[in-house]
């Protein structure tokens, strides 16, 4: 993208994006003053934040240029991994919380990115998959993350419950099958919330993004739409996935509930 367009386009400068670290420290300041003991915190937050978008920014140009739809499929899936620790994290206590975090990720993006890819929703190059994917990602690593949380917290507070049905001659899904759907409707309920207000309450990023690039609003709103759904898709794949998986993982081979760290 040339000067000019940059500039049709309302792309801030980089002396912009130096001018906006000043919302940076009036967050900062506010943290101070309220002693909320987050402005270390909140600065390294900010700068490194700056630095990961410019060396990602940096990788992405290399990668779009020269290795096409195998190099953008590879980044989606670093990026299947890393949503993995992070929503493995919120699991933390369940037996192998990152693996059945990482599985349930890595199964809700690659069937709807790969939907979206076979039905030729959206373009096969790399600039519009890596995008996509991360969206994609980001959203059922999300899901994941709140999922595999409930069914921890679940698994403790529960536990007199589920050794109950168990003694009543229960198998370990059916006696753990309230709590894994209670799990899967939590995970579910922002993203159905937030597919309930869409366009009403705020405008997405997908389509706030087109609509700056210059794009006409309608052809924004369909791009929008495809986004909505593929995350409603992502989120309930993913969710379910790694809910089943973590299921497993808490019952031993006498389908006897295993020990679980309260978070």
């Amino acid at each position: 993208m040339n000067t000019n367009t940059a500039h049709a386009l309302s792309v801030p400068s980089w002396w912009g994006v130096a001018a906006s670290l000043l919302l940076v420290a009036l967050a900062a300041g506010i943290a101070y003053r309220q002693q909320l003991r987050l402005t270390r915190e909140l600065l390294i937050a900010a700068a490194r934040a700056g630095v990961q978008l410019i060396a990602v920014g940096a990788v992405l140009l290399l990668l779009f240029r020269h290795t096409g739809l195998p190099g953008g499929l590879a980044w989606v899936a670093l990026m299947i991994v890393v949503a993995g620790q992070v929503a493995g994290r919120r699991g933390a206590g369940l037996p192998h919380s990152v693996w059945a975090a990482t599985i349930g990720v890595a199964f809700g993006s690659v069937l709807t990115l790969g939907v979206l890819l076979v039905l030729r929703v959206i373009s096969t190059e790399a600039r519009v998959v890596v995008p996509v994917g991360g969206m994609i990602v980001s959203g059922a690593m999300q899901a994941t993350g709140v999922a595999l949380r409930r069914v921890r917290e679940d698994a403790v507070a529960a536990r007199p419950q589920v050794e109950a049905r168990l003694c009543l001659g229960l198998p370990a899904a059916e006696a753990f099958l309230p709590y894994r759907r209670s799990a899967l409707r939590t995970a579910l309920v922002p993203v159905v919330d937030s597919t309930k207000v869409v366009g009403l309450i705020s405008l997405p990023g997908a389509m706030t993004g087109l609509i700056l690039a210059g794009v006409d609003p309608l052809v924004a709103i369909r791009y929008q739409i495809v986004v909505m759904y593929m995350l409603l898709a992502a989120a309930a794949l993913a969710a379910l996935a790694a809910a089943r998986i973590a299921e497993q993982w808490l019952f031993d081979d006498a389908q006897r509930l295993v020990a679980v760290a309260a978070g």
